[in-house]
């Protein structure tokens, strides 16, 4: 295993998108990956699989689409929205968040130490949805350049996780974010205004986004 972090080129996955495996889960590594339109999926037998799906699913801060039946939630301010103030916490409840057709999250604790030391370097991030002083959303991801990659989110009242990802993405748009990735299809996330395109669209866009300088550190919601 080469000691810097090298991955072939995201053109070469299979017809899953997968792209390689590692034996370890190191935030050079992650960065790394993110960079280049990579992304952890799972871990087995000691192995971190690595993919990149063709096609992605991807969202642009200005086709974001606000339901009518969210309105009410956002006027009245149902819920409070932080930014990395809770990460760890964020990812633990993702990670027991239950999932369709799937019987276990990929999200174990080798993932969530390791992304929360991409967090400490300024990179990981959390959004936390507050009901007075109880975590009842959230979601996680990574920002590099001018891209936020969504990883995952979860929701314990109704519309929780749609409001902390609306209220981020109207932040990300303010800070000149404008793309965000949201890895595979989903239909919550269609209906939230993102789109599949295919991979080759994606990495190009991709590398226009990441040409710009990355807002590192940690976040603060206003």
């Amino acid at each position: 295993m080469p000691k810097d972090p090298i991955f072939p080129d995201p053109n070469l996955a299979d017809a899953d998108g997968l792209i390689g495996l590692s034996t370890d889960l190191r935030p050079e590594r992650v960065l790394a990956a993110y960079a280049q339109g990579i992304f952890p999926w799972f871990q087995d037998q000691g192995f971190y699989f690595w993919f990149s799906p063709d096609p992605r699913m991807v969202l642009r801060a200005s086709d974001l689409r606000i339901h009518k039946s969210m309105r009410p939630y956002l006027n009245q301010n149902k819920y409070t929205v932080t930014l990395d103030r809770a990460f760890k916490k964020v990812m633990q409840n993702c990670a027991r968040a239950p999932r369709h057709e799937q019987e276990s999250s990929w999200i174990s604790d080798d993932f969530i130490a390791s992304y929360y030391k991409v967090h400490l370097q300024g990179f990981a991030h959390s959004v936390e949805v507050w009901e007075d002083d109880i975590l009842v959303g959230g979601l996680y991801g990574l920002s590099l350049g001018k891209v936020f990659f969504g990883e995952s989110m979860f929701s314990k009242k109704s519309n929780a996780s749609k409001f902390g990802f609306i209220k981020l993405v109207q932040w990300l748009k303010k800070q000149g974010i404008t793309l965000i990735d949201c890895q595979v299809y989903t239909q919550h996330l269609a209906s939230l205004g993102a789109e599949n395109m295919s991979r080759a669209d994606f990495l190009k866009l991709l590398n226009e986004h990441l040409q710009h300088e990355t807002l590192a550190g940690t976040w603060h919601y206003s």
